[in-house]
């Protein structure tokens, strides 16, 4: 038996906010309706369900691996969205990109505060 990932929860202050900007900026089809959840699927089979909640949020970490034409094009939404980018995990390097494997890679934070990432070449690769 092969073990995949097959769907994570994504808690938000407002699904529908985070579900259309995980789309629109990554490039997913809109979010549908799943009982609670607005799941986004993505290209490798993991759904994305997004759930609205009133509790604490401890921002999760998602990293999403993209071709080098994607890197571009998902870099110029981001951008496009003035919110702020890192090179790093940690946000001590603002308005840079990374080089990490020889690859491009960037942290950008959704709506409610994910860290999210998009690498060219996969860490160790």
């Amino acid at each position: 038996m092969v073990v995949k990932l097959n769907h994570t929860i994504v808690a938000a202050r407002d699904a529908r906010v985070t579900a259309d900007f995980l789309s629109e900026v990554l490039g997913f089809a809109p979010a549908e309706p799943f009982g609670p959840f607005l799941s986004i699927h993505t290209d490798n089979e993991v759904t994305l369900d997004v759930l609205t909640t009133t509790d604490d949020i401890a921002p999760q970490h998602y990293a999403f691996l993209v071709s080098e034409e994607e890197f571009d094009v998902i870099f110029a939404r981001v951008r496009a969205t003035g919110g702020r980018y890192w090179a790093d995990p940690f946000h001590q390097h603002p308005d840079e990109i990374n080089h990490a494997d020889g690859g491009r890679g960037v942290y950008f934070e959704d709506p409610s505060g994910h860290n999210l990432e998009i690498i060219t070449r996969p860490y160790g690769g």
